[in-house]
């Protein structure tokens, strides 16, 4: 069974910094594009950032010079560094992931919330 376990959100100041992560296990074939997503309440999801196998990335504007999508293939794991926040980037980030297959996993998500 495909499962994506993303780890890192928590509580954090205006200004402060996190850093998410997200491990894909049980694929059996290869991962193509990965990417984060996130959901506030009563808020639509809204991409966040995505980077290819070739490492080509692009971001919300809203996270751009903020927010660093990165991956180690060896590990399977996609990260985000987040930097900056803001008490609007509070939400449920969800990682997503394409797999040779073209099939699309979603993982389950981590609250990060930010005060001021």
């Amino acid at each position: 069974q495909v499962q994506l376990v993303e780890s890192g959100g928590g509580l954090v100041q205006a200004v402060g910094s996190l850093r998410l992560s997200c491990a894909a296990s049980e694929f059996t074939f290869g991962i193509n594009a990965m990417g984060w997503y996130r959901q506030a309440p009563g808020k639509q999801r809204e991409l966040v950032a995505t980077i290819t196998g070739g490492g080509t990335t692009h971001y919300a504007d809203s996270v751009k010079g903020r927010f660093t999508i990165s991956r180690d293939n060896a590990k399977n794991t996609v990260y985000l560094q987040m930097s900056s926040l803001k008490p609007q980037d509070t939400a449920l980030y969800y990682c997503n992931v394409q797999s040779h297959l073209n099939l699309y996993y979603w993982g389950q998500g981590t609250q990060v919330t930010v005060s001021s």
